[in-house]
Formats: C-alpha cells, sequence, structure tokens
C-alpha cells in the first residue's frame, strides 16, 4: 500500500471529515466557486489548496473562476479592500454579503500572507466554524519561523526518530521529489516561513551543497518556494579547506574573505532568494575562529557579509562549551558557556548576523531553566531554538507533547527592561530593536509513513508552527485544533486524545528525571536510563549524587555562578533554596535527601513517589487508548497502542533503576514499602 494512502500521512491536512463535519451542509451552499487573484507558484498553490480543501469537506469540487466577481463565493487577492492593520506576512478573513450571496475574502500585502490566510481559512472550515461574521486580522508574532534539518547526504539523519531523509538518499536527492512538495505544504499550513535541509554537523557530501551539488540546492529551493519558504543551508566553517581551495579559514585573512564573496555570488547566481547560512563552529569538534586566535564574531560577520550584498542573513548558533572537560573539575560549569562566550560580545554581530540561542543553557532536558542570554544581549539579532525531535524526551517512541514546555518558555519574565519582559517579547524585538529576530526548532520528521514515526508526535510539529505564528495561543487551543483536524469531531475522540496529550510531559517527566537534573540517560544514543551515563565522561553533565544528596550548586555564593547570569529578579529567585522553584531544584541546588519540600515530602520521597505514579499514568494512557478502538482509523490505533504499550515497557525501567540506584545509595526506605530493587 502506497504511503500516501495512509490515513495518518495527511496529518493534520485531513480535508475528509464530511460526515461529522457540524456545518458541512451550510459549506456546501455557500462555497461553491473560488477565484484565485495573481500569477506564480504561491497563487497556483493557493488555488490547488482552496479546490483540495473544498472538496474534501464539502464532497463538492468548486468552480475555478479568473475574474473576482459576486459570482465567487472565495475571493483571494492581494491589497483587496481596507486592510490598513495587515503587516507583510499577514492577512485579512472576512465574509460580507454580495448579489450572489455570502462571500469569503482572503487578501493580505504579499502571495504569503494570501497562503497563510487560505490555510487559516481551511482550519477554520475544519474546525466547523460558522462562515457567517467572519472578520478577522492576523499577523505573525514572529519574523524568521525556522525549521533546522539535521539530515545528512547519506540519507542518515542525525537525532532524527522517524526514519531516514526526506530529502537525501545515497548522496543524492531523493527520487520522491512530491513527497517534499507535501512536507512544503505541510510547514506552510502552519505559518513557517523557512527552513534549513542539512546537518549543522557539516560532512564533506554536504559541503559540496554550495559547490559542485548546488543542482541539489537549487531543486529543494523550487519545492519550497512554490509555498513561500525560504531555504537556508548549513555550511561548514571551514568550508575553504574541506572544498581544497585554501589551506586556513582565518575569518581575518583575505584570501578567505575573498573564497566566500566569491562562493556566495556563485550561490545566488542560481538561488537568488537563498535565505542565507547557519553555521555550528568552536562546538563539539567543530571547525571554527578560535582555531585562529579569533572570537565568534570574527568569524560570524565575515560570513555575514559576504551574504550581505544578496540580503541573506547569517545564523551563528550559541551551542558553544568545552566537551573535554575533566569530570573532576568543579569549577567549569557546561550552563555558563553559552553566556560566557556571547555576552561580553554584545554589540559586535553585523546587522545581519543572528545568534541562535537553545532554550535552556544546557541541551534539550525534560526540564532546564531558560538560557540567561535571552534578556541579556541588548544589541544583537537572535532567535530561540527548541528541539521537536525528542532527544531526551523518549525520541518519538514516548508520547511526550512539548508544547507546554514551550509556552513556560515563551512566557518567562527575562526582567530585562523591568516586569512583562518576556521571552516572546524579547523574540519579537519589543524588548530591544532587532534587525532580525524569531524562532527555530529541529524537526522530528523522517520518511516513516506517518512522517514523525509516532503518529501523536505531529502534535509537536503542528503546535510549534503554531506557537511561531501566534504565541498567545494556549496550549488546549493549540492541542484542541490538531486533535479536530486530525481526528474529526468525536467529543470522546477529542476528549480523550488531548487530555493524554496535555499530560505526557509532566508523566514523561515522572519516570524519568526529576527536578530538573537530567542527563540520567545512556551516552550517545540517549535513550534509556543510565544514572551515571555521563557522570564521569568529558561533556561536563554532572548530578554529583553521593550518599547525602544530589545537585549541582550553581549559586554566587558557594557554587559556580551560573545563577548570577540572569538579571537580578530571577537571580534572587534561583539563588535560595527555599525560594528556587521546585522544578528546577535539582539544577541550581546542592540538596540532602532529607530536605522537606512544599509538599511536604522528603526528597528521596519525592523521587520514589514521582518514579511510580508515572509508571502508573503511563498505564492508564495505554487504557484510554484502547478504548478508542474502532472510533478512529484502525492502522493508526494499532500503531500508537504499539508504541504506548513499548512506553510503558521503558517507563517501568526507567522507574526501576532511578528508584533503585537512589535506595542502594541513600539508604532510604520508601514510606510506602513498594518494591525497590
Amino acid at each position: 500500500m502506497s504511503i500516501k494512502l495512509r490515513k495518518d500521512y495527511s496529518c493534520w491536512l485531513n480535508y475528509t471529515q464530511v460526515e461529522d463535519l457540524p456545518l458541512r451542509d451550510s459549506y456546501r451552499q455557500h462555497l461553491h466557486s473560488i477565484c484565485v487573484v495573481g500569477e506564480g507558484p504561491i497563487v497556483q498553490s493557493i488555488e490547488r489548496e482552496l479546490v483540495r480543501g473544498v472538496h474534501g469537506l464539502t464532497g463538492n469540487a468548486p468552480a475555478v473562476l479568473r475574474k473576482p466577481g459576486p459570482e465567487a463565493s472565495i475571493i483571494v487577492a492581494t491589497d483587496y479592500g481596507k486592510i490598513e492593520q495587515v503587516e507583510t506576512e499577514g492577512y485579512a478573513l472576512r465574509s460580507v454579503e454580495s448579489e450572489g450571496g455570502l462571500q469569503i475574502v482572503i487578501t493580505g500585502h504579499s502571495p504569503r500572507g494570501l497562503l497563510y490566510g487560505t490555510f487559516a481559512f481551511l482550519r477554520r472550515l475544519q474546525m466547523g466554524e460558522a462562515l457567517e461574521g467572519l472578520d478577522l486580522v492576523d499577523n505573525p508574532q514572529n519574523r524568521l519561523r525556522m525549521i533546522n534539518h539535521w539530515d545528512n547526504l547519506d540519507g542518515s539523519v542525525e537525532r532524527g526518530y522517524a526514519g531516514s531523509s526526506i530529502f537525501f538518499q545515497n548522496n543524492e536527492l531523493v527520487a520522491d521529489l512530491d513527497r517534499i512538495g507535501d512536507y512544503a505544504r505541510l510547514l506552510a499550513s502552519i505559518g513557517l516561513n523557512s527552513v534549513v535541509v542539512n546537518n549543522v554537523n557539516v560532512h564533506k557530501e554536504e559541503t559540496e551543497l554550495i559547490a559542485k551539488r548546488l543542482d541539489i540546492t537549487k531543486t529543494l529551493a523550487e519545492i519550497f518556494r512554490a509555498y513561500g519558504i525560504t531555504l537556508f543551508l548549513s555550511v561548514n566553517y571551514a568550508s575553504p579547506i574541506e572544498l581544497g581551495a585554501l589551506d586556513s579559514a582565518d575569518p581575518l585573512n583575505s584570501q578567505v574573505q575573498e573564497w566566500w564573496n566569491q562562493q556566495v555570488a556563485k550561490v545566488y547566481e542560481q538561488i537568488p532568494d537563498l535565505g542565507g547560512f547557519v553555521v555550528k563552529a568552536d562546538s563539539e569538534h567543530r571547525p571554527g575562529p578560535f582555531t585562529y586566535g579569533r572570537n565568534h564574531a570574527d568569524g560570524a560577520n565575515m560570513l555575514g557579509r559576504a551574504l550581505q550584498p544578496f540580503g541573506g542573513i547569517l545564523i551563528w548558533r550559541c551551542f558553544v562549551y568545552n566537551c573535554q572537560q575533566d569530570w573532576r573539575d568543579r569549577k567549569t560549569d557546561r550552563a555558563r558557556a553559552a553566556y560566557d562566550h556571547f555576552y561580553p560580545l554584545d554589540g559586535e554581530f553585523d546587522h545581519n548576523v543572528i545568534l541562535q540561542i537553545k532554550n535552556g543553557p544546557m541541551d534539550f532536558q525534560v526540564r532546564e531553566p531558560v538560557s540567561p542570554l535571552f534578556g541579556k544581549l541588548e544589541r544583537t539579532n537572535q532567535i530561540l531554538e527548541l528541539q521537536i525531535t525528542q532527544e531526551y524526551t523518549g525520541q518519538q517512541r514516548h508520547l511526550c507533547y512539548l508544547v507546554p514546555q514551550w509556552k513556560e518558555i515563551f512566557e518567562f519574565d527575562t526582567y530585562a527592561q523591568g516586569p512583562g519582559s518576556t521571552v516572546q517579547r524579547v523574540l519579537s524585538g519589543s524588548v530591544y530593536p532587532q534587525a532580525h529576530s524569531g524562532i527555530a526548532a529541529v524537526v522530528n520528521v523522517g520518511d516513516d509513513p506517518n512522517w514523525t514515526g509516532h503518529t501523536l508526535a505531529q502534535a509537536n510539529l503542528y503546535g510549534y508552527g503554531r506557537l511561531t505564528w501566534d504565541p498567545q495561543l494556549t496550549s488546549e487551543q493549540i492541542t484542541a485544533e490538531w486533535v479536530v483536524t486530525t481526528f474529526g469531531h468525536k467529543s470522546s475522540v477529542n476528549a480523550t486524545i488531548s487530555d493524554m496529550l496535555l499530560s505526557s510531559w509532566e508523566i514523561y517527566e515522572n519516570y524519568t528525571t526529576p527536578l530538573g537534573i537530567g542527563w540520567m540517560c545512556n551516552p550517545g544514543h540517549h535513550y534509556g536510563p543510565n544514572v551515571d551515563g555521563y557522570e564521569y565522561s568529558k561533556w561536563g553533565t554532572y548530578h554529583r549524587a553521593d550518599h547525602f544528596g544530589i545537585g549541582v550548586d550553581r549559586t554566587v555564593k558557594n557554587g559556580t555562578g551560573f545563577v548570577g547570569q540572569y538579571h537580578a529578579e530571577n537571580a534572587v529567585l534561583y539563588e535560595s533554596m527555599e525560594s528556587c522553584p521546585e522544578e528546577f531544584l535539582l539544577f541550581f541546588h546542592r540538596v540532602p535527601y532529607t530536605y522537606i519540600l512544599k509538599s511536604g515530602k522528603t526528597l528521596i520521597q519525592h523521587i520514589y513517589d514521582t518514579h511510580f505514579l508515572g509508571v502508573e499514568q503511563v498505564e492508564a494512557m495505554v487504557e484510554r487508548w484502547r478504548s478508542l478502538e474502532g472510533q478512529i482509523d484502525g492502522q493508526t490505533h494499532a500503531h500508537v497502542l504499539h508504541r504506548l504499550q513499548g512506553q510503558l515497557v521503558d517507563a517501568r525501567e526507567w522507574r526501576d533503576v532511578i528508584n533503585t540506584y537512589f535506595y542502594r545509595i541513600s539508604r532510604i526506605e520508601d514510606k510506602l514499602h513498594r518494591i525497590i530493587y
């Protein structure tokens, strides 16, 4: 059976929920013809999408008209009517009475805006909303809304948990270009406007994407262009050496500068709308300016200046730390690294250079505080980096819905300019002016028939897109949208799946790593419990558990001083064990097992209880999913049930390993006398 016949291949663009669509008769009556005004690939995509959506949702294929008029039930056109409040990529959506009856108008100032408005209108139809009374303007709250792929040209995907690359195979472009087009459509439907197609850990083969294999890059750009998505490339900082042209990559070397100028000009000659480059440098053995005694501003600005004549931007990742740390060294703190490297350079980066900052100071753990760089960089473009792919949160074998986590990050108050200086306001440029800002995320898709390896993991991709467009949306709103557009309008199905999603992050945290400590996983692949997996390694991720307690003292008074990187309000909050939010307690403090939490429980009892509770919660999820048999697509039901059953096995392993470890090291009994090995 073709993968395109699978129910879950369509993801949330499921236009076949005719029987249970609340207003399907109204839609059939009013949505009979469309007129999309304009030319170009995006306009063609809009027309195809409207025909597909209206046909699927009503059962009737709409007539396609070439001129707007009263006979058109849907008109899509730029600058159609008064739209003063609409920004470049925004749209206006309204319903009006015309001679021919009710008419839907989708307008904006750009083809992208029309495309986003079209998908928003179809989403409203999927949700069963009325056609009458439509009158809204919607603008994206983040300018750059980006997806990062860590795909390699050989077809492998670093931190990929849904199969192989959808772009590359055996160092060539894949044969199935239609699937790439389907993917571009999915991204556009949730308002994403930029994509990086290759791994930040750039190998020799990927370096050729800006040289001998530029034909691959050009083809990908054409496919994404039809859906308003700008293509970016990850590049190797040492490309002048990698491609055999020079023996140096020193950013202050005039020959290196000229090599990049010429190479960038060749790329833009073929792809004039390329967004620019993404660079991981001086990080985890990647080459960078440190080799030549230069700093990150030197390296980033050199590349930014090569891109500047063509309107390109340079995105420079802040994931830089000592990955050769001696575990005996208690002064060096990996959490400090990004701030220590980049805060002193604030204001030294060119206007077309953006720093890409991970959400936390470590590495996408199930729970960690927000990076203190947000709110501290006053004169530097910056974007937030999230991880949709579930590297440390179950790798798409476990259900772990991350939208609630991301909401907490967006709403974190940095106090950069007093109360209300949230991360989202920093990202939108309303705290400090920025020429470029926004959000990027490492994606979770592959060539698996359902895209994400776990059908319910599609909700993370959907939720990311909706949040980048409008961070004010609640987790509940986004969840309801995804469930209805994916599974339809059955209330019992919606309630069950929504509850499972919204509780899953906390459940995963319960049976894995407690109170912000993180990392207790197997080195390398990061799957499954291993309490001491990184404790004596070179990566600088230690929990320092012993007979008395656990945690890392990051206070200014007695610890590594990391707390002092925050603005005063948060620094004071985190400095004290009593005021520190308990979900981060072990991240910021070394805590005795007998310490009494706000719940009245000791720390060790909390560890025991949450791990037993987490397993019970997964058991309940399995049964709740079983109850949906016969109410959703059978293939999807069986697939998710299999995933949940595997999650239950893993949750029990996590529970037993973690609890046994801490019982053996503390010798403190579980007050409820449950089995601990």
